[in-house]
C-alpha cells in the first residue's frame, strides 16, 4: 500500500499558519521521511504551487516522491491522474480532508483517510520511533576525568 498525500491540506490540518513559515514544507517532508522509512510504505506527496526546482518530480528515495502539478493544473487534478494510471487502486490511500478529493479517491475504488486521522497516525508512529531509538542507545561509561569533576562537584556541596 501507498500514501498519496494531499501535502498542502496536511500542513493546514497540522499548522494553520504554514502559508507564513517557508520551513513547514520542509519540515512536513523530514517527518514523512521518518514515517516512510519506519513503516515501510511508499510515500507520494502531493503540493500545490510552484515546485523549488524546475522539476516537477522529486524522488527522495525509491519509495518516497514529492510531486507538484504542471502549471495550470492543480494539486487535486493531480491526485486524480494519479489514481487513474493505476490499476489496482486499492494500492492508494488517499490522505485529505478535501471533501472533493476524497469523493475522487472513492469513486476510483482508493482508500482514504481524513488528514487528522492520519496525522495521529504520524506522531504515533514517530513517537514508536523515537522510543525504540532510545531503546537501541549505548550506555556509555562515565571517563575517569568526567567522575572526578562530578565529584570535585559534589563534595563542594
Amino acid at each position: 500500500m501507498a500514501y498519496l498525500i494531499d501535502g498542502n491540506n496536511l500542513m493546514g490540518q497540522s499548522d494553520p499558519y504554514f502559508k507564513y513559515d517557508l520551513s513547514s514544507r520542509n519540515h512536513l517532508v523530514a517527518r514523512l521521511l521518518i514515517f516512510q522509512k519506519t513503516t515501510r510504505k511508499r510515500i507520494f506527496l502531493v503540493f500545490d504551487g510552484k515546485p523549488p526546482s524546475d522539476d516537477h518530480l522529486l524522488r527522495l528515495n525509491p519509495k518516497f516522491l514529492v510531486l507538484f502539478p504542471q502549471p495550470g493544473q492543480s494539486a487535486d487534478e493531480l491526485i486524480e491522474d494519479l489514481l487513474t494510471q493505476k490499476r489496482d487502486r486499492r494500492y492508494f490511500k488517499v490522505v485529505s480532508s478535501d471533501r472533493g478529493v476524497r469523493e475522487i479517491a472513492r469513486a476510483k475504488g482508493a482508500d482514504s483517510i481524513s488528514s487528522q486521522e492520519f496525522l495521529k497516525e504520524l506522531k504515533e508512529i514517530l513517537k514508536k520511533g523515537r522510543q525504540e531509538r532510545e531503546l537501541k542507545k549505548e550506555i556509555e561509561d562515565s571517563t575517569p576525568l568526567e567522575l572526578s569533576l562530578w565529584d570535585e562537584l559534589l563534595s563542594r556541596k
